[in-house]
């Protein structure tokens, strides 16, 4: 994505994210100091809305675009890394079920805004957009983590190895399961005929505003033909309880690397 130009959009993010990392919360002296990094789907080609942008630090945006390396690691680096990636995982874990949690509760907060005939549901729709984009942002750099972390499995020690797998496939499992549950968050907002990256309204499959694809929720239909949110709040919370469990197993995984990491130090 380094390619790709994001000047067009620069100052009005960096306004909007008041000059501050949204991972690290790093404040840049100004607008050389910062990057801008997409989150989520964007379109191939041509202007990318500030939807789909967020500010980061020089050090944050290295971390999303370096890539793997494989160098030799001791046994206090690799510790180190490993608790570092659970630490911001189990972060990540929280924020998402914030988005889960708004995104369900928009339903009744856009009616109530209809029958009151106010404006209520603007704060709202901005925790949404906001912690939607955190959120993205945070997954992307876990992602870079336990990339990292794979490619030094063939250079740890071997009777670490086999822990180091086990670690790294368990949270990549829980990465997945965080996006379902994106995912079905956003499609919530879809049924209601929102974009689920801007909240434009929709007219069609594709959001005038941004370019976002709308999310598929014909499988989310009664036979009359109204959303079944019912059914679609209770797949995000089935979806989130599953990555809950996972998140057992994986601190299970962590704590017996972490001990034989711990002995080699």
């Amino acid at each position: 994505m380094t390619a790709r130009d994001w000047t067009a959009d620069r100052e009005s993010v960096f306004d909007r994210d008041a000059f501050t990392c949204r991972h690290c919360e790093t404040v840049g002296d100004d607008a050389t100091s910062l990057r801008l990094s997409p989150v989520g789907d964007v379109p191939l080609e041509g202007t990318v809305h500030e939807s789909a942008l967020v500010t980061v630090c020089a050090d944050c945006f290295e971390i999303l675009e370096a890539g793997p390396v494989t160098p030799s690691v001791s046994a206090e680096t690799l510790f180190h890394r490993v608790r570092e990636t659970t630490r911001l995982q189990g972060a990540t874990v929280s924020d998402v079920a914030t988005v889960a949690s708004l995104s369900t509760s928009l339903p009744a907060t856009l009616e109530s805004a209809r029958d009151d005939g106010t404006q209520g549901d603007s704060d709202a729709v901005s925790n949404y957009r906001r912690t939607r984009r955190d959120v993205l942002l945070a997954i992307a750099i876990v992602d870079a983590h336990l990339e990292d972390l794979a490619a030094l499995e063939s250079a740890v020690d071997p009777d670490v190895r086999p822990s180091l797998e086990a670690f790294t496939e368990t949270a990549t499992a829980l990465q997945s399961g965080l996006v379902e549950v994106i995912e079905l968050s956003e499609t919530v907002v879809s049924a209601l005929e929102r974009c689920h990256g801007c909240f434009d309204s929709l007219e069609g499959k594709t959001c005038s505003t941004c370019g976002l694809e709308a999310c598929e929720t014909a499988a989310w239909h009664h036979p009359g033909g109204s959303i079944a949110f019912d059914r679609l709040f209770g797949t995000i919370n089935e979806t989130l309880q599953d990555a809950s469990e996972t998140t057992d197993t994986l601190t299970d995984r962590a704590t017996a690397l972490a001990t034989q990491l711990t002995a080699e130090l």
